[in-house]
């Protein structure tokens, strides 16, 4: 049986942004991704909250490891739609991303973002997006 995981943490690590930010996958399967990026001041917009391109961020990749999950490893957003639904603050953000539907050279996918506190979960962005394999 493949490991995964580890393929998604090599594919991850090669992305220079993507260290960037400190992100890592935490989970990678056929039709599903999770992406964990720890909040660090660096990260925050001046109220105090994480920037939305850092929670846009999460959202797109979760949802392109997710599509590559099935559609192999070489894809790319093709489109993506996101809803920021509350500001998020915590220790970290958890991009859970899933396959709706694929084809040979597509899959749509969802995706929610969690901002983590003390207190648990919270939802804080909702997206689905587009994943293409590029040949």
């Amino acid at each position: 049986m493949p490991d995964y995981l580890s393929l998604a943490r090599r594919v991850l690590q090669a992305q220079p942004f993507s260290m960037l930010l400190g992100a890592e996958v935490t989970g990678f399967e056929p039709g599903s991704a999770e992406l964990r990026i720890p909040i660090s001041d660096d990260l925050k917009q001046q109220h105090g909250f994480v920037h939305g391109g850092v929670i846009s961020y999460a959202a797109d990749n979760a949802l392109t490891f997710a599509g590559g999950s099935v559609l192999g490893e070489k894809v790319v957003t093709s489109e993506y739609k996101i809803n920021y639904l509350r500001p998020a603050t915590g220790t970290h953000l958890i991009a859970r991303a899933s396959v709706v539907h694929a084809g040979r050279t597509q899959a749509v996918c969802r995706c929610d973002v969690f901002a983590v506190t003390d207190e648990g979960e919270r939802l804080c962005a909702a997206a689905q997006g587009t994943i293409r394999r590029v040949d």
